[in-house]
């Protein structure tokens, strides 16, 4: 079982707060390097966010 597989099984149910998680880590990179890498931070963040799910960071369809 991959790292990844593991990360996923985990996060299962919490993807609401991994995408959060993963949006604040961005930002204080964006920070920490004054925005000179937020290209490729925003890229990152897209890239993470679609490995864990491809649910991440929606809101769940109203009346389910």
């Amino acid at each position: 079982m991959s790292v990844m597989d593991k990360l996923k099984q985990m996060l299962k149910g919490h993807e609401e707060q991994a995408g959060k998680g993963i949006d604040k880590g961005g930002d204080m990179l964006d920070e920490r390097t004054q925005g000179k890498y937020s290209g490729q931070v925003d890229t990152g963040q897209d890239r993470l966010k679609g490995q864990l799910g491809p649910d991440q960071g929606k809101e769940p369809p109203h009346g389910q």
